[in-house]
């Protein structure tokens, strides 16, 4: 039964975010193609094109840790892995553990930042975004890793009890 929420879940997720990462990194593609055309074609440049792919590349990279959680390709030092295998597991749900952590620290914080960008109504200089929208992206990503490291730990835990059986 937790088997298929996940499962679902990690459809609705995956479908998420290969989307928005694909969308958002073609816009940024589109505005630095026609800046570069305008500014070596007709020496013209558009600003606000520098500023958008500011703000896909930070929401690519907040993004990409919850691809990353979900391909188990977070940064880990393995050498303790190889050296005593029978460690690999209990090592594996510490890594998780530690993750979850960092992930509600961000869902809290992100949050906090957040709330005070909206306190203090703080726009960006060219497009006139409000800053609080680039804030969300901290505990959305931080959901996003929560939701993707419980799915890796109970997958851990599965593949781990039918590995005893």
């Amino acid at each position: 039964m937790i088997g298929k929420i996940l499962g679902f879940l990690d459809k609705i997720l995956s479908f998420f975010e290969d989307w928005t990462l694909f969308i958002s990194v073609m816009v940024a593609l589109l505005a630095l193609f026609f800046n570069v055309i305008l500014r070596y074609g007709f020496n013209y440049s558009l600003a606000w094109s520098e500023e958008v792919v500011r703000e896909v590349i930070m929401y690519t990279t907040f993004i990409g840790c919850s691809v990353a959680v979900k391909n188990r390709s977070m940064i880990k030092i393995d050498a303790l892995y190889q050296l005593v295998p029978s460690v690999r597991f209990s090592l594996s749900i510490f890594s998780n553990l530690v993750i979850l952590a960092f992930s509600v620290m961000m869902i809290y914080y992100g949050t906090e930042m957040a709330i005070l960008q909206v306190d203090t109504n703080q726009k960006t200089v060219i497009l006139q975004i409000p800053i609080v929208y680039l804030y969300a992206f901290l505990p959305l990503t931080g959901g996003l890793m929560f939701l993707r490291t419980l799915h890796v730990i109970y997958n851990d835990v599965v593949q781990e009890r039918t590995k005893k059986a």
